[in-house]
């Protein structure tokens, strides 16, 4: 269903829907047991949940496509990613509530570790803490650049905000993040010839931030990713009638949902914090999106016993979750995260929806195995929504 179709079709109503994504959902077996992170969790409440929905796996992208979060939260809330595509720094500054105006260029960035060769050895320089994240920006933040206005912020432990703000700039500059350890980072360069100008900037701050950084092991440089600049695009309100709210911790996620329209509401770094929240709101929105990001964490960081302990978290919290009484609960990933490879993959997502008039299917059981026998088996995730929205009677009937 495209935005045009969704805007006509929608309507309001009273229901509650509820999208709890467990970031990095999917997995691998291992290789020992041969079974995946979901498989090995004890998870009686997903399971027990599993046998009252429909069952299946989203595509967040498209078949053999490795999503990043972006693209694969954006089909969740019903936009199709590959016309709704963003770079991650204008995601994290607007998480951070950064006031991101229409010139600006902003890019995330990671403190990280490099040898003496200049190899990256760690692109999240041992995850240091928010305060040396702080003191590090601040030091960036003396760097002369002359031809544009220059913002460094810290958003949480590695990561940072890099904003530009200048007449003549273009977010038309390449990533210098390698995405990958062994290899050095990247040079600034331009895509199109409208960023030349920007990628020389961004070579001087890069430059000068080497020199600043040198003996700041371990955070001792920086890479840079998602060049972007603010989107203007259509509002959930707009397009499915929802008075939508965000329950995320982390900024991006939190940038993220305040792009569609969202309000992002206070949240804690624990799962009873967001579900407290949801509580606290529950009569002022009908939909809420709900972000628990440490399946992703584990999975990357190739813990794969961290991620089976991080679903059972998620799994005591179930019953808490049921009892604020959405109409509608997607339980959903943005994108598998298997441990044995720490790193996103193109795997398709597990993904359950409770609500009314939902035909139960053979699947009783939370894991990529039961999964197969769901009635929705493999669908664009960018559905997930109109799906949810016919269960909880926001869609109208088209045609006569």
């Amino acid at each position: 269903m495209d935005i045009d179709l969704a805007r006509q079709l929608s309507v309001p109503g009273d229901t509650k829907l509820l999208l709890f994504v467990m970031d990095g959902l999917g997995g691998l077996p291992h290789p020992e047991s041969g079974r995946t992170e979901l498989e090995s969790a004890r998870t009686p409440n997903l399971d027990s949940l599993a046998r009252e929905s429909a069952c299946g796996f989203t595509l967040p992208v498209a078949p053999g496509v490795t999503p990043g979060s972006g693209p694969g939260h954006l089909s969740l809330f019903g936009y199709d990613p590959l016309k709704f595509n963003i770079g991650r720094g204008a995601l994290e500054a607007v998480g951070i509530d950064f006031d991101l105006r229409p010139q600006d260029v902003a890019a995330r960035g990671n403190f990280c570790t490099v040898d003496g060769k200049g190899r990256v050895t760690d692109r999240r320089a041992g995850r240091i803490t928010s305060e040396r994240c702080g003191e590090l920006c601040e030091e960036l933040r003396k760097i002369p650049l002359e031809g544009a206005e220059l913002f460094v912020e810290p958003v949480r432990e590695h990561r940072f905000v890099f904003v530009l703000r200048g007449d003549g700039l273009s977010d038309a500059v390449a990533d210098t993040d390698p995405q990958r350890e062994g290899t050095e980072p990247l040079p600034p360069r331009a895509t199109a010839p409208e960023g030349e100008a920007t990628a020389r900037l961004v070579a001087r701050f890069v430059d000068e931030a080497q020199r600043v950084l040198a003996a700041k092991t371990p955070a001792n440089t920086l890479l840079l990713r998602g060049f972007a600049r603010r989107p203007d695009w259509p509002s959930m309100s707009d397009v499915f009638k929802l008075t939508p709210a965000a329950v995320a911790h982390y900024p991006m996620y939190r940038g993220l949902a305040k792009l569609v329209g969202m309000e992002a509401l206070p949240a804690g770094p624990g799962l009873d914090d967001s579900i407290a929240t949801v509580r606290e709101n529950r009569d002022q929105f009908d939909y809420f999106f709900m972000h628990y990001k440490y399946t992703d964490t584990a999975g990357e960081d190739g813990d794969f016993e961290r991620k089976v302990a991080k679903i059972e978290e998620v799994d005591a919290a179930i019953p808490s979750l049921l009892a604020l009484k959405p109409d509608v609960l997607m339980v959903a990933g943005d994108h598998s995260t298997p441990a044995v490879l720490a790193a996103h993959s193109w795997h398709p997502v597990p993904f359950m929806m409770r609500a009314p008039w939902t035909r139960t299917d053979a699947c009783d059981a939370f894991n990529e195995v039961a999964l197969q026998t769901g009635s929705l088996g493999t669908f664009p995730a960018v559905e997930a929504l109109p799906l949810a929205l016919a269960h909880a009677g926001r869609l109208t009937k088209y045609g006569a």
